[in-house]
């Protein structure tokens, strides 16, 4: 059996002389090369196959741990990794804001459960505000409309659909490219006409989303 290969965006750039591989900020493999074959190509992933799992693991563990409030703190929002300054102010208030490419966390005392708090609520106030127009887009076009949606935070599931065709998504999914988050809507609407796992939901899954395979694969990387 043929060893498995990567999922991979592949640049090709004339004027360079060697290939170059490296992951982006939402953990994506990126080949830049020149012009060369795509069995090239599939010689260099498999000999480097061994840096690429040591590599996506990494990126893995690092969105995976918890809030760090060190000077290079870093807060995921769509895919991509931005900086969280903490500046003390006098104002009795904790705030925080995203702008111009960074978080900025503003409090009067120290407190790393209330940055946590302000964190959450972030995530849950931009779930609520981004999901349920693309649930409502996807649902017209699968013809599959839930009774209800909710917001909550969870360690195991990003979405449940229940035997009433309600739907439940996890706040942390702000976390995700975009792409990412309508995959995990898409999912959980089909489990509207099935309850299961199997091949007709893959299969209805396919249907809307032909490439829903790379989703699940960026979505391992954010555990």
């Amino acid at each position: 059996m043929l060893p498995l290969l990567p999922q991979y965006t592949h640049i090709v750039n004339p004027r360079l002389k060697h290939i170059y591989l490296r992951f982006d900020d939402a953990g994506n493999l990126v080949i830049k090369s020149p012009r060369v074959s795509q069995q090239y190509i599939e010689k260099i992933l498999l000999k480097k196959a061994a840096w690429i799992n040591r590599s996506r693991q990494k990126i893995a563990s690092q969105k995976a741990k918890g809030i760090d409030f060190s000077e290079n703190s870093q807060l995921y929002y769509f895919g991509r990794p931005y900086p969280l300054d903490l500046l003390s102010h006098e104002r009795k208030r904790t705030t925080l804001h995203f702008e111009e490419e960074r978080f900025t966390l503003r409090y009067h005392a120290y407190d790393e459960t209330l940055f946590e708090e302000h964190i959450n609520r972030f995530y849950k106030e931009e779930a609520q505000r981004v999901v349920p127009p693309l649930v409502e887009k996807w649902a017209e076009r699968m013809q599959l409309f839930p009774k209800k949606i909710s917001f909550r935070k969870t360690k195991r599931q990003w979405g449940s659909c229940s035997a009433q065709n309600a739907l439940s998504f996890n706040t942390m999914m702000m976390k995700l490219p975009q792409n990412v988050i309508e995959y995990i809507i898409v999912h959980e609407l089909a489990h509207i006409t099935h309850k299961h796992h199997q091949k007709s939901f893959w299969e209805l899954v396919a249907t809307h989303l032909p490439e829903y395979k790379t989703h699940i694969a960026t979505l391992k990387t954010y555990r």
